[in-house]
């Protein structure tokens, strides 16, 4: 009875954690993060490897994760599919 009230505990924290997430937005959604990343400031076309790789290793390093981890969302990798694929090759 206690680890299904455990379980229960852990599934609700963790959509609460998910929720509070998603209406954040997130580094992904936040213009000054990914500016670097595009050509205009339309943020439409990315920049290239080279460039997109020197904008990436400029970042902090809880930037660099904490944007991984967004990409890792199937939800949110769908919504940024291009940068999200530059994101996995670096």
């Amino acid at each position: 009875m206690n680890l299904k009230m455990l379980c229960t505990g852990a599934v609700a924290l963790s959509m609460l954690t998910g929720a509070a997430l998603a209406e954040h937005g997130g580094a992904l959604d936040e213009p000054t993060k990914m500016a670097p990343f595009y050509t205009a400031a339309d943020m439409k076309t990315l920049k290239s490897e080279a460039d997109f790789k020197e904008a990436w290793t400029g970042l902090k390093d809880e930037d660099r994760a904490t944007i991984t981890q967004e990409c890792g969302d199937i939800a949110t990798a769908q919504k940024h599919g291009d940068f999200c694929t530059m994101v996995g090759h670096q």
